[in-house]
């Protein structure tokens, strides 16, 4: 658990500049591709947190506006910050339509701090680019008593265990470092070390868990589109990509029928403020 650990803490690390413009390249294909939170999943974090008409959210890392919009749609009033200009634009074209929310293109680090303003801090995704001693304490400062952390993640998105020994071939002879399966329990031990540097944060009670799995259909070039959005694949050789998308696009579309069925897991964390 200590690697995954040191694995979580190492986005954080990254210069300020290179968290702020890592997902540039692949930001229209995150607009795309990347799955919504599922709508009985919001309900019980709205549930949980007790969120009301009135209330006022500030959303750290917004994105293309993945979460944001489930909330906007609901009248919540929204302040979102992103510190990606790609993703900034995106989020200013999705969310044109609810005049409640206001987006600014800024880091969390860098936002000055307006204290005790807001009944939850929400972070979609996003909050592993924090470094832990910063934000979580600066969210802490951010609510009002008693308002919420809401920690959201979706877990990749996965074909079946048959599906994925079908496409290990693929991986093992192009990229073999990207040849990974993640079981139920592989999972729940991530969501896990999650809750863990919540609770040690010191910030926080009452911490709540909860998770929702969907099933969705992509066709090969959504799922493409979709790997192109995960970090490993960002940072792959272009010429490695290059062969390793266009061998999983012939088994896909040999094998599969051209589609797949895949699964993912949306979970929460949800903290009280101290």
């Amino acid at each position: 658990m200590e690697n995954l650990k040191q694995t979580i803490a190492s986005f954080a690390k990254k210069d300020l500049e290179v968290r702020k413009n890592w997902y540039s390249p692949a930001a229209e294909a995150y607009n795309k591709a990347r799955p919504r939170y599922p709508q009985d999943f919001i309900e019980q974090v709205i549930q949980i947190s007790q969120l009301t008409k009135d209330s006022r959210i500030l959303e750290v890392g917004c994105g293309p506006g993945t979460a944001t919009i489930s909330f906007a749609q609901l009248g919540y009033s929204m302040l979102c910050l992103e510190p990606n200009p790609d993703f900034y634009e995106l989020a200013q074209q999705n969310c044109l339509s609810y005049p409640n929310v206001e987006i600014q293109n800024t880091s969390f680090e860098e936002w000055s701090l307006q204290s005790e303003q807001f009944d939850a801090v929400l972070a979609a995704s996003s909050f592993h680019w924090i470094p832990a001693e910063v934000g979580y304490p600066k969210a802490a400062s951010a609510l009002k008593a008693n308002g919420h952390l809401l920690l959201f993640w979706n877990k990749e998105l996965q074909p079946s265990y048959e599906v994925y020994q079908s496409l290990s071939a693929v991986y093992q002879k192009h990229a073999p470092s990207l040849d990974r399966y993640e079981d139920w329990e592989a999972q729940q031990k991530v969501f896990q070390e999650f809750g863990n540097i919540l609770i040690d944060s010191g910030k926080f009670q009452d911490i709540q868990f909860g998770q929702v799995k969907s099933e969705v259909v992509y066709s090969t070039d959504e799922y493409l589109t979709l790997l192109n959005t995960y970090s490993p694949y960002l940072k792959l050789e272009p010429d490695i990509k290059k062969a390793l998308f266009s061998e999983l696009s012939q088994r896909i579309n040999n094998e599969f029928g051209g589609s797949l069925q895949l699964s993912y897991i949306s979970a929460f964390h949800i903290g009280r403020k101290i």
